[in-house]
């Protein structure tokens, strides 16, 4: 017998909207914008959060997002997801309760994330306890194609710009296969909706590769250590705590990622270099 699974709707906003603009040489154009809703999060008819989101997968985003704050450990115990864009907010309902919730809000280290992101309490709480696969490797070619499926995927930054982007890819001998590509107004956002569809389509992140347009934060590398991915890709820098985080938990971490350029910052026992071949005279 499957496990109960959570009531959703299924209430995606327009992702872009055009508006006037006057261009450089005076004249007027319609211009691609993102979207931006704010949507409140009520658990059990308890406010909890206002998460401003692009509105791509609102259901996902906060299952992945009570997922990634701790607040549910399983997805059973979510009885219903209900969103309501007429008063910009979603339902959500458990099945027994959240024990301790005033608590744990009581607890919130707001974040450097795009949109001002919420940690709720203890940062650190589950970092020692997390392991991550030790028998799977990321070769050169495999990060390589990667990249370039991201470059060849359309994407809303490519229309409008104004958000970050994260993908869930497998991990394949030298080739890689985007499995969801997901864009909000925060990098936050992107990586809970990612978490929330994983759980709803059970797919195992223990040998998948994450990859954000974003800078990887300490809440990027708790995130993905959450979701048990051992690697963690970003076109963009890091800071001095996600590189810790990302030393204690074992993440391989590889940061600049762009074209064939990268720089590998942790968890190189996972990375397998192209070996290079030499003219023999």
């Amino acid at each position: 017998m499957n496990p109960p699974r959570p009531e959703i709707t299924n209430a995606s906003r327009p992702l872009t909207y055009e508006v006037e603009a006057i261009n450089e040489c005076g004249e007027a154009l319609a211009s691609p914008i993102a979207g931006e809703h704010p949507l409140t999060l009520y658990i059990d008819k308890r406010e909890v959060v206002t998460l401003m989101t692009l509105g791509q997968a609102p259901e996902a985003l906060v299952i992945g997002y009570l997922r990634n704050q701790r607040l549910v450990k399983r997805i059973e115990e979510i009885a219903a997801v209900q969103v309501d864009w007429e008063t910009d907010s979603v339902a959500v309902t458990t099945r027994s309760g959240i024990k301790g919730l005033a608590k744990k809000m009581q607890k919130r280290t707001v974040t450097t994330g795009c949109g001002q992101g919420t940690v709720f309490g203890d940062l650190m709480a589950e970092i020692e306890s997390i392991r991550l696969r030790e028998d799977v490797r990321l070769e050169e070619e495999t990060l390589y194609a990667l990249l370039d499926a991201v470059r060849r995927h359309e994407t809303i930054y490519k229309a409008a710009g104004a958000v970050h982007g994260c993908a869930l890819a497998t991990n394949e001998a030298g080739a890689s296969r985007i499995l969801t590509f997901v864009e909000d107004v925060g990098r936050h956002n992107a990586v809970d909706t990612i978490a929330g569809q994983m759980w709803l389509e059970s797919i195992d992140g223990s040998d998948k590769i994450f990859y954000t347009t974003g800078r990887l934060t300490s809440e990027m590398v708790i995130k993905a250590a959450q979701m048990r991915i051992p690697f963690l890709v970003s076109r963009s820098g890091l800071t001095k705590m996600g590189h810790d985080i990302a030393s204690r938990t074992g993440i391989t971490m590889i940061g600049r990622a762009v074209n064939k350029h990268y720089l590998l910052y942790t968890g190189k026992h996972r990375f397998v270099k192209t070996v290079m071949h030499t003219m023999v005279a």
